[in-house]
């Protein structure tokens, strides 16, 4: 997925959901989990809303905020090393948040 705009879905009970675009044109269902800032940048992490848990693509989707004007579009992470940071970031706060 690169760089896409995105509409967001609140539902009135529980997480939001929004839908995405990927590069092939698919349209893919995220459900949002989190949102982090990590080293001054704000990213968001998603599951696939629309997908088996038994599927080999399934699993956490970080997504980079970059806001242009009045607008946040969501962006790919294409750096290995911040990735696998924000991912840590992210997997840290979900686990606490398992425990509460």
């Amino acid at each position: 997925m690169a760089k896409r705009g995105v509409g967001v879905m609140s539902g009135e009970f529980g997480n939001d959901f929004i839908s995405v675009m990927d590069d092939d044109g698919n349209e893919l269902e995220l459900e949002h989990l989190d949102t982090a800032e990590v080293d001054g940048e704000l990213y968001m992490a998603f599951l696939p809303a629309d997908m088996d848990e038994d599927d080999e693509d399934f699993g956490l989707i970080i997504l980079k905020v970059i806001v242009e004007g009045d607008e946040e579009i969501l962006a790919t992470v294409d750096d290995e090393s911040v990735l696998n940071t924000v991912f840590e970031r992210f997997v840290e706060r979900l686990s606490d948040g398992e425990d509460a």
